[in-house]
């Protein structure tokens, strides 16, 4: 079986790195008419060193980096308003973010053959120790509670941030990647909050935000990713401003 099919099973609307690169930046230029060499780019993903699955570096230089483990925005309000005073005059801004997960060559989730091992590991490390560590309780009579350490504040942030989804992630027909969904629902809902309470400092016209699931394989392979949504915001409306899904629109549609 082809990897592609491997992928699809789990993940049937998921399209390789490059294939996301190519589509959704032709949109921005034919439908948006957004110049690609003023737009500002930013990244919300896992810190993990395998997430270069799309090519948007290529086209899109000098990325913003607000992600670390699992992909969650620890940069907060504070990078995102960073982010926002360094757009270039006349460009705009573009957002990609969400967690991954690994995928081996039989289809198991959750792990992966990295570049230059034989052997298989954890994807996504941070997820996939949260999640072992929420099953752990279930056997253990104590209550697992993250505490905060400044020695491992983000995963500690990670894991409280999905506590409160712990019940449907055990209960699931696939937690690892039930613990991801939920992890992209919530980077999703972060980035939507961060960039309408910093909209006032964006001095461009539109933000652009894409979302979805990093889908890691094995090296002879390529990368997928399961886009969850991509929206418009127009800045011009300020704080009534609201995500408009380019998934639905009639451009997109007949890309």
């Amino acid at each position: 079986m082809q990897m592609q099919e491997i992928v699809r099973q789990h993940y049937p609307n998921a399209k390789t790195g490059a294939e996301v690169t190519e589509t959704f930046l032709d949109l921005l230029q034919s439908e948006y008419k957004s110049n690609l060499k003023k737009m500002l780019f930013a990244t919300s993903v896992c810190s993990d060193d395998v997430n270069v699955s799309t090519d948007f570096r290529r086209v899109l230089s000098r990325p913003f980096t607000m992600g670390g483990l699992g992909g969650l925005p620890y940069a907060g309000f504070t990078g995102m308003v960073a982010f926002s005073h360094h757009i270039p005059d006349g460009g705009d801004a573009l957002i990609f973010y969400g967690p991954h997960i690994g995928i081996t060559d039989d289809g198991e989730l959750g792990r992966m053959r990295r570049l230059g091992q034989k052997r298989l590991t954890n994807s996504c490390g941070a997820l996939m120790l949260a999640l072992d560590r929420f099953q752990h309780e279930e056997n253990d009579e104590d209550i697992y509670v993250p505490q905060n350490v400044d020695y491992d504040y983000q995963q500690v942030l990670l894991e409280r941030t999905l506590m409160p989804f712990k019940t449907q992630i055990l209960e699931s027909e696939n937690p690892k990647k039930a613990i991801t969904d939920y992890t992209y629902m919530q980077i999703n809902k972060q980035i939507q909050r961060l960039v309408r309470m910093s909209i006032k400092e964006f001095n461009c016209e539109k933000i652009f935000l894409l979302g979805g699931v990093i889908i890691n394989t094995s090296e002879e392979f390529n990368d997928y990713v399961d886009i969850r949504n991509f929206d418009v915001i127009h800045v011009k409306d300020g704080i009534q401003a609201k995500s408009i899904s380019i998934l639905e629109s009639e451009a997109f549609q007949n890309l």
